[in-house]
């Protein structure tokens, strides 16, 4: 994996081995990261919660894992830190080790900060490295990369439903060993990496006047802005469905909490399937294209899903997750192209705001679902990807590159 041809290789051609393995972490990490919202149930009985106590569980969780991205990605953008996901992953194993032994819901905020923390410094840096693997087919590696992360977050109900849920909350311990095997491949990867800096950096030099666009300041900050509401759109939705989906049904339809965790899972699989299309999609065809279908074209089954029968819902949410899913790719190698040079600040930018706006999102839509109803949230969100109407302020940046 650090070879010297590899290391040759690796500007000029996609590595998929590197981007296979910086994948499967994201799935390990995130398989870990999605414990957290699966136990919710569990924990909420244990230990007496409300819907605004699980709604700042996640908001704890996510703040930490969204406010340090941006800052990890501008400093690394200076000065790369091959072996950051390897320490990152090492905060992540000791918030889910608190997490096992938690009997509070004060310790259980410092366990979800600690994996977070994790998460903040895991994201910017992998995607560089997924840049760095991808041979110039960014949408492509990133997709690549993505599709681990939501398979992993697509786990985390199924293996809490069979493990969690029979066993109780001490069984996390034993998710512990998916962050060591984590921090073992990352060590790998980091060695790859430390091995193409020099390369990468003389080629980004060189090319600097060929990427970059003519864009003014101003139309930057203002794309970057509608790309920003866009995300705030989607994870808005995204948080309702991955923190409070479960108790939407055990209300509605009075199924089984295991019963709940097989839906949520059906949801996060279709979101990990629409992941891979986008990127390869968005790189043929045109980013801006996959980013208006991606984000409006989910509002008519949105809009469908609170008036549906178990039937039903089960059906609607495998589109809305496919089709949901394939902007996050488009969005983030859009920024990046809009703004080159500066990979690690807009994966960290963008990584870190779609955490924080999950966060925050579950956390007023925990304080709503405590006052209206679980139902009225769904009634409410269905509502959401009708910003993607915004999409049409764009500019279209691979005809401006033509020009």
């Amino acid at each position: 994996m650090s070879t010297t041809n590899a290391a040759q290789k690796a500007v000029e051609t996609t590595v998929f081995p590197i981007l296979f393995a910086i994948s499967f972490s994201h799935l390990l990490n995130d398989t870990i990261q999605s414990l957290i919202p699966a136990i919710y149930p569990i924990v909420k009985n244990s230990y007496h919660l409300s819907f605004s106590q699980i709604g700042l569980i996640t908001l704890t969780f996510q703040m930490s894992a969204s406010l340090f991205q941006p800052f990890v990605g501008l400093y690394t953008d200076k000065k790369p830190q091959p072996y950051s996901l390897a320490v990152g992953m090492g905060f992540t194993l000791v918030g889910l080790v608190t997490l096992s032994m938690s009997t509070g819901f004060y310790m259980m905020l410092l366990a979800v900060a600690l994996v977070g923390t994790g998460s903040s410094v895991f994201h910017p840096e992998a995607s560089r490295m997924a840049q760095a693997a991808s041979g110039g087919k960014k949408g492509l590696a990133q997709s690549i990369f993505q599709l681990g992360g939501n398979a992993g977050s697509s786990l985390g109900p199924l293996l809490a439903a069979w493990i969690i849920v029979p066993h109780g909350q001490t069984s996390i311990i034993w998710f512990s060993l998916m962050a060591l095997l984590a921090i073992l491949i990352l060590s790998r990867v980091g060695a790859w990496y430390k091995g193409v800096l020099m390369k990468m950096n003389a080629r980004k030099q060189g090319s600097a006047a060929v990427v970059a666009n003519t864009f003014s300041r101003g139309k930057v900050i203002f794309a970057v802005s509608i790309l920003l509401i866009l995300i705030f759109s989607k994870y808005f939705y995204m948080a309702s469905l991955t923190s409070y989906f479960t108790f939407y049904l055990i209300d509605k339809f009075h199924v089984s909490v295991q019963s709940s965790q097989v839906y949520l899972f059906v949801f996060l699989v279709s979101v990990a399937a629409g992941t891979l299309v986008g990127g390869p999609v968005g790189d043929r065809f045109g980013r801006k294209y996959v980013i208006w279908f991606s984000i409006l074209g989910t509002a008519p089954f949105a809009l469908m899903l609170p008036y549906a029968n178990l039937f039903w819902t089960g059906v609607l949410i495998v589109p809305i997750g496919m089709i949901l899913a394939s902007a996050f790719s488009a969005i983030l190698v859009y920024a990046q192209e809009l703004i080159p040079g500066k990979t690690g600040l807009v994966a960290g930018l963008f990584f870190g705001f779609a955490f924080g706006m999950g966060g925050i999102g579950s956390a007023l839509l925990g304080n709503l679902a405590d006052h209206a109803g679980i139902n009225y949230v769904y009634h409410i969100c269905s509502f959401l990807p009708l910003i993607g109407l915004l999409t049409g302020f764009l500019p279209n940046i691979e005809v401006k590159k033509k020009g």
